[in-house]
């Protein structure tokens, strides 16, 4: 899994939301975590061994996580810890199944966290839909939510109205990263603050659509308020990943003695339209590894090498105007896709990046700040 924190926060010195997986064995819980986070190949989860014990996942990305993966058997008290540390439980259920006894264990760990933590996140993955066609699929999903929602009324009058989502997923398509990207999104405390910069940068660009991603497991953190179209978010994941494959062949020249000599440019006047009073952090406030600076305000800033930012563009249109996708990272976790009218990517570039510099700086203030949270909890 993702981990390219310092040992400090390896070792738990960092407080990390939590996301307990569950599933009956053989349900995909362990192919899910690794195909989203480690970018395994989705042909050789048939090599993947069942989980016999829970696993801890750490990743970093817009907010410190640590997933539990957890064995088929587990039960509620053979768990080894309270539902209560939890902020999220997503059961994943095949969709082939028999599906008697994975219900009876959902309902099972549902009447038992709501006893603890009624807050808690309830998430349900419907797994593996790529075994059936669109009828059997959708009519299989039909009957997985009845029972569900049946047995827990059976339970209690009081469980008619419990908000529990469910997700159609496979390891085969963007459903999967999508799921994950509804589970993520109600456990960002700074997603209103995201949404309203994604706004913005919308608004001032011509933007009909952007979403903020996440770079390795390409799950969209967040998005501008306009709906998500499907299309445009697998190919927002698509460019993505071709980025990513080609990303390792290129590097920065800023370790150039050449160019070392050159401080980062000091950051521009905000632009009118921004409505945040906050103080944008300069660019040259990070180490130059991205790692956010901890110390005070008062305290000396030490020089950092300039910073190298990748972007990238590509035309949807090449035979005629039309509508060009565009990437920029934003910290060492995140980059901005944005779709652009072609004639504004080609005439106003200037005004495009100088609002992905402001959509930077606000980011990574959100960014650093959660950061700091984190350590100091």
């Amino acid at each position: 899994m993702n981990s390219s924190s310092s040992t400090a926060i390896s070792n738990g010195a960092m407080h990390r939301t939590k996301i307990l997986f569950l599933g009956m064995r053989r349900s995909g819980k362990t192919s899910i975590l690794q195909v989203l986070f480690d970018d395994l190949p989705v042909k050789q989860t048939f090599y993947l061994e069942p989980t016999m014990r829970v696993a801890k996942h750490f990743i970093d990305t817009v907010i410190p996580l640590e997933i539990w993966d957890c064995p088929g058997n587990a039960t509620v008290d053979t768990l080894g810890a309270s539902l209560a540390d939890f902020s999220a439980i997503v059961f994943v259920i095949d969709i082939r199944d028999l599906y008697q006894h994975p219900v009876s264990k959902l309902v099972e760990f549902i009447v038992a966290a709501c006893q603890i933590n009624p807050d808690i996140n309830f998430e349900v993955f419907v797994h593996k839909a790529e075994r059936l066609q669109e009828d059997d699929k959708i009519e299989n999903f039909r009957q997985i939510h009845e029972r569900v929602m049946d047995r827990l009324v059976d339970e209690s009058p009081e469980f008619e109205q419990f908000p529990l989502n469910f997700h159609l997923t496979s390891i085969y398509d963007h459903s999967l990263r999508e799921a994950f990207s509804r589970v993520l999104h109600k456990l960002i405390d700074s997603l209103p603050y995201l949404e309203e910069l994604l706004n913005v940068f919308c608004s001032n660009t011509a933007s009909p659509k952007a979403f903020l991603f996440d770079t390795s497991s390409k799950i969209h953190v967040a998005t501008d308020t306009s709906p998500v179209d499907q299309a445009t978010h697998n190919l927002c994941c698509d460019y993505l990943s071709m980025l990513n494959s080609f990303g390792p062949l290129y590097r920065s020249n800023s370790n150039d003695p050449r160019t070392s000599r050159f401080s980062p440019i000091p950051a521009p006047t905000p632009p009118p339209t921004a409505t945040t009073s906050t103080t944008s952090t300069p660019i040259s406030g990070t180490s130059p590894a991205g790692t956010p600076p901890l110390n005070s305000s008062s305290s000396p800033v030490p020089p950092s090498k300039p910073h190298f930012y990748p972007s990238a563009a590509t035309s949807l249109s090449p035979s005629r105007p039309g509508t060009t996708l565009t990437y920029h990272l934003v910290t060492p976790h995140l980059a901005l896709l944005a779709l652009l009218p072609t004639t504004v990517y080609d005439m106003r570039r200037g005004l495009v990046e100088w609002n992905v510099v402001w959509f930077r700086e606000g980011v990574r203030e959100i960014w650093e700040s959660g950061l700091r949270g984190s350590l100091e909890t």
